[in-house]
Parts: structure tokens; sequence; C-alpha cells
């Protein structure tokens, strides 16, 4: 299935000098997709031509659509909604929204692309609140986690919905038909946890989901369930603590080895293990967040990405397009709503 990518040529920390390439390389290495370039026309040429780019290269494949405004990094998300209706990452998302684009990606300000992507997208029919989710590295393979910062405060229904559409995403995205959900807690018994906690996992046992029960912060990384789900608040704080203990760890393997002639041969020698430690903890690799519950596709990049962790953030949209991730949602959001009226009526 082809698809046609809106970006937001304009948004992130360093804007079209990461967009635009990795726009070109993923266009090299999907030669039938089109991507739409959302930004200012002359910068998004300069950014062209400093590739050795002609604006005609890939034909009708890579389009520029203009937009006068550009939401910074620091704005807050209502003044960039009602200020700003002609800026790169409302237009990328009004180009979804008119079914021109199957995707839109952006590098841009959290708050104001949420904020923004619901306003002009709405949230599927039966979800309360979008959530960021995106996928983590484990020791047998990845995990899908969510919600990552959209929500901060949210009830036991809250989470009920975002198991669901987690559960959607990886069935989607990785073929699995019956996908495992963890609860995240402060422990694995029924009794820990707060009130929230305890009522979600009430209601996830209820559900059609296939429950694996609480995990704590380290069954994350053990790759103990295919998805782990909790509120925003909670969830950023694991994302930020991983990223800051990657960081961490490939700073201590750095400074070991640079300590002496001795150690930077043991470095030589030990290079093929390095690099596949680092590939593996690379987490450009895992660049980009989906923001379930929209009616559309819309995936965040981190803001500070380079062209790798673009280029990943593009992929992955494209993935969801191709998927048609949000239609699958909402069959299956509106399959338990059925369900659950039917289960009150007393109807089999």
């Amino acid at each position: 299935m082809d698809v046609t990518l809106a970006i937001d040529a304009m948004g992130g920390d360093h804007g079209t000098a990461v967009t635009i390439p990795a726009a070109v390389e993923y266009l090299k290495q999907y030669p039938r997709d089109t991507i739409i370039l959302v930004g200012h026309p002359d910068a998004i040429n300069t950014g062209l031509r400093t590739l050795g780019i002609k604006p005609d290269a890939f034909g009708e494949r890579l389009r520029v659509h203009p937009s006068s405004q550009v939401v910074g990094m620091d704005e807050q998300p209502q003044s960039a909604l009602r200020g700003k209706k002609d800026s790169s990452m409302r237009v990328a998302i009004n180009l979804v929204k008119s079914g021109e684009a199957s995707a839109c990606i952006s590098a841009g300000n959290t708050g104001a692309l949420m904020a923004t992507a619901r306003y002009v997208l709405k949230t599927i029919p039966g979800i309360d609140r979008p959530a960021i989710a995106s996928y983590l590295p484990t020791k047998n393979g990845q995990v899908c986690m969510l919600d990552l910062g959209a929500n901060t405060d949210c009830s036991a229904e809250h989470l009920l919905q975002f198991a669901m559409m987690g559960a959607s995403l990886v069935t989607a995205l990785e073929h699995k038909p019956n996908p495992t959900v963890g609860l995240l807690n402060i422990g694995s018994e029924d009794i820990k946890g707060n009130e929230v906690v305890k009522q979600a996992a009430l209601l996830l046992r209820a559900s059609d989901l296939n429950f694996y029960g609480n995990v704590e912060g380290n069954d994350i990384f053990n790759g103990v369930t295919d998805l782990v789900v909790c509120d925003g608040f909670v969830g950023n704080v694991a994302l930020k603590t991983a990223e800051g203990v990657a960081k961490m760890m490939g700073g201590f393997l750095k400074e070991g080895f640079s300590k002496s002639l001795y150690t930077r041969l043991a470095a030589l020698i030990s290079l093929p293990v390095l690099r596949a430690f680092k590939h593996r903890l690379d987490h450009r690799r895992y660049n980009g967040a989906s923001f379930l519950g929209l009616r559309g596709i819309v995936v965040k990049s981190h803001g500070s990405a380079d062209v790798f962790a673009f280029r990943c953030a593009i992929e992955k949209a494209a993935e969801e397009a191709r998927e048609s991730m949000w239609q699958h949602i909402s069959e299956h959001i509106e399959k338990w709503h059925n369900e659950r009226q039917n289960t009150q009526l007393g109807v089999s």
C-alpha cells in the first residue's frame, strides 16, 4: 500500500536541517511513497539545494506545501492552537484531516502538537483522551508502553482505554492477535498501588484483553509483557529515567575504555560487541511516539532527533498508515462498547 506523509518541516530543535535530509532518505528507500513537506517554501527549497536535490527530483512524490508560521518549542499549546492557524504543524495535520495525507510527522512542541491534533482530528468515539505510545527495547525484543506524557491524571477507565488502544497497536504492527498487557505498579500483588490502579486492574481483568497483571519497573525491560500501561506522569518519568540510565552507561563505557593504552586496545578488540551493544540500546531506533485515540495518524519525533532518528519516525508513521491504525483501534473500541452494552442489558 502506497502512502502519502505530511511532514512538519519546520518543527523540532533543528528544523529543516534534519527533516529534509530524513525525508529524502526515506523517499530513496521507499520509491512508491509520497512526502509533503510543510513549511516556508524558501527554507525548504534551500534545504533541498543544500543536499543537491532539485525540486523535481522525485516528481510528484515530493511536494512542498506552504505555511507562514512556526510553533516554538516553548510555546504554550493554547497559544499555538489559537494564534497560529497557518503553522507548519497545523497545516500538516489539516492535510491528514482532508485525506490528502495518510499521516503527519512532527518533531515540534509536544503539547501544541497534541492540542492541535485533538482539535483538528477529534478523538475516536469511545475514547475520552488520546495517549502517547512508543516502543522501548527489552532483553528479548521490544515493549509498547503508554501513556508517556499526554495525561498526568487518569481514571481507571482511562487506563482501560489506553490498554485497548495499545493492544490494537501491537496487534496491527507486530501481528500478535492477543498481546499480553501489564499494568505498571509498585508491586505485582493485587493489594499494591493506589485506588486508581487497583480499580484499573479489576476493569482489565473483566475485559477481553490478555491481562497479565501488575508489572514493576524492572519488568518493562525484562520483556515480561507485550504492552505496559500507566498514566502519563508515571510513564514519562519512567521513559526519561531509562534514557538517562542508557546515556550514563554509554558514558561509563566510553570513559572506562579511554583511560589508558591498554583499555583502548581492549576497546578495539571488543569493538564488535560494543557496536552490537550500542545498536541494541540506540534510542534513535525507537524514535517516534504515536498519538493514539485520534481520528487520524500523528507521530511525534523527539525534538532533538537527528536525521537517522527522524527517518525512523517517518517509517513508523508509514507503517501505521499502511495498517490503517486508527481505523483498527476504532473498530476494536466499537466492538468492546457493543459487547459491554449487551452485557449490561443481559443480552448474550
